[in-house]
């Protein structure tokens, strides 16, 4: 806030003394809101023509966290200079921050109208764009901050945040480095970074970002709880568990915080905690997205049979439907002997589609080439995958982070997937029935060596899944390295041959698709050659 003149001559004569304006602007930068706040409340109520004292008290207002309160004098400044293009942009900026985004975008398109040549008001703006979704007008208008302000750092981060919506991931990427190198000491734009290195696969770089926001920002719990998930993803599962009970130390209702730490004690098998973590998730927000299947999971985990019966029950009567419900009511199936109604998939076994790509695609273009592409890259990032023997897994989704090198894989994909579609359209399941209207592709690549092999697991974000097998060496011995399908799992049963399963003998080019509730391993392989296989999953898109 810039001190300034009234520009209204005629309420000079009731002007305060300008010793007293510089006293007043001094306590408000040096951060003695208390005395500014006395002040300059003492003033408009002497002068309550004179439009600084109102712009100081909503300022102090503002940074004081009390949003509401601030708009009275806010207000009084733009009725008192129309022509103040400040006191619209502090005006939209509250606006902004209450959410009132239509009349922030109002205000500030009126702080540019009256100065064409306001970078702080373009870049408001953009940030106001991004929130109302029109990442295109948001872009632009940030731009036009920076063209007319190259070292305005927070019109950087906020480019950076569009960036990041707009899917560009490596422009976000040095935009926020651009804003961390003009402000250092900015906690949040290293809390985003890190964001960009997550899902760009390189997680070592996002822990170190996190870090640093921490550092300078220790009672910031998005970060505590985001280094939490990179920490999951590297395998250091202690570690997350730490860093999300500081999170939730720091802020005790942060939901995701909850979630993540469920997700993490379940892997650590102390099933017990990780229950108390759903429910609390639960009691947050009973429609907290995978809140209820991740307590239905550990439930049938830790093996307490009545309690996961109510829950299951409770979800079907609710006309629930995901991968995890559909699995697990088939594995309690074996495990109990007790049918329930699968409102996803009943018979998963009866849904599965091989076909083999080379007699369809172009393969070696439009599969094979990219996923070396992929692998001869320096920055693509991998996983620490717990189920992957002899192996590696690309880190983050593919088809996001190399868009470009992944355009015509992904349309090829999506016309396979149709065919599926087209293929069960008279299946009565629920997964055909209920197919979602919008999805996304989840991909990632898997190389294996000799002797590696994947086990048990479903894709629990998906709604079905595929494997497009990039190279399949030449077998040894029949049937190693098959693609082996299950309604459930081993210790479901009693022994390995009271569980019916289906063995697929796959090859170069091969694509299978499936259920993503089917339980699904690989058998181990023996070859000089490395195993490569494209694997993804249809995501239903949200809201």
């Amino acid at each position: 806030m810039a001190m300034q003149r009234s520009e209204n001559k005629g309420l000079r004569s009731r002007s305060p003394d300008h010793r007293q304006l510089e006293i007043l602007f001094s306590y408000y930068q040096s951060c003695m809101l208390t005395e500014a706040e006395h002040l300059a409340t003492l003033l408009t109520r002497e002068f309550p023509q004179h439009p600084f004292a109102w712009k100081v008290l909503g300022a102090v207002f503002s940074r004081s966290g009390r949003l509401n309160e601030s708009l009275v004098p806010k207000k009084k400044c733009v009725e008192l200079c129309p022509q103040d293009a400040e006191a619209h942009n502090n005006l939209g900026n509250t606006f902004h921050e209450l959410g009132k985004l239509e009349d922030a975008e109002a205000s500030l398109r009126k702080a540019i109208a009256l100065n064409p040549n306001y970078p702080e008001a373009y870049s408001n703006l953009g940030n106001t764009l991004l929130v109302l979704g029109r990442l295109k007008e948001s872009e632009a208008s940030i731009r036009k901050a920076i063209g007319l302000r190259p070292d305005l750092f927070r019109a950087h981060y906020n480019l950076g945040n569009t960036l990041q919506k707009l899917g560009k991931l490596h422009l976000a990427e040095e935009s926020y480095l651009e804003t961390i190198a003009l402000k250092q000491g900015f906690g949040a734009a290293h809390n985003n970074l890190g964001n960009i290195y997550r899902e760009l696969g390189r997680l070592d770089a996002a822990e170190a970002s996190y870090r640093q926001a921490i550092l300078l920002q220790p009672d910031d719990a998005e970060a505590q709880n985001n280094l939490g998930v990179t920490l999951h993803a590297l395998g250091r599962l202690d570690e997350a568990r730490a860093s999300y009970i500081q999170a939730i130390n720091l802020e005790p209702d942060f939901i995701e915080a909850h979630h993540n730490l469920s997700i993490t004690l379940h892997e650590l098998g102390r099933f017990d905690e990780a229950e108390l973590s759903c429910r609390r998730v639960i009691a947050l927000d009973s429609t907290f997205p995978d809140a209820h299947n991740r307590l239905l999971k550990t439930l049938y985990l830790a093996e307490k049979h009545s309690l996961f019966f109510d829950e299951l029950d409770n979800l079907t009567s609710r006309g629930e439907i995901s991968s995890i419900i559909g699995s697990l009511t088939c594995r309690a199936a074996l495990k109990y002997g007790v049918e329930k109604p699968n409102l996803f998939c009943s018979k998963p076994l009866d849904h599965v589609l091989h076909v083999d790509l080379k007699n369809r695609q172009d393969f070696l273009k439009t599969f094979v080439e990219p996923a070396i592409s992929i692998f001869d890259k320096k920055e693509t990032g991998s996983r620490h995958q717990p189920l992957l023997q002899n192996g590696q897994q690309t880190s983050g989704n593919l088809f996001d982070i190399e868009e470009s090198l992944t355009r015509k894989l992904q349309k090829a994909i999506r016309s396979e997937v149709e065919k599926y579609r087209d293929h069960f359209k008279h299946s009565k399941e629920g997964f055909i029935k209920n197919w979602p209207t919008k999805y996304s592709l989840f991909g990632w690549l898997v190389r294996m060596d000799s002797g590696g092999s994947l086990k048990p697991h479903i894709h629990e974000a998906g709604w079905i899944s595929g494997s497009i097998y990039i190279n399949v060496p030449e077998r040894l011995r029949v049937g190693e390295g098959s693609l082996a399908l299950s309604p459930g799992e081993q210790k479901d049963v009693g022994s390995e041959s009271e569980l019916v399963h289906e063995i697929i003998d796959v090859a170069t080019g091969s694509l299978v698709l499936f259920p993503a509730s089917m339980t699904h391993y690989t058998l181990p392989f023996e070859s000089i050659h490395q195993r490569v296989v494209l694997a993804f999953d249809v995501v239903p898109d949200l809201g």
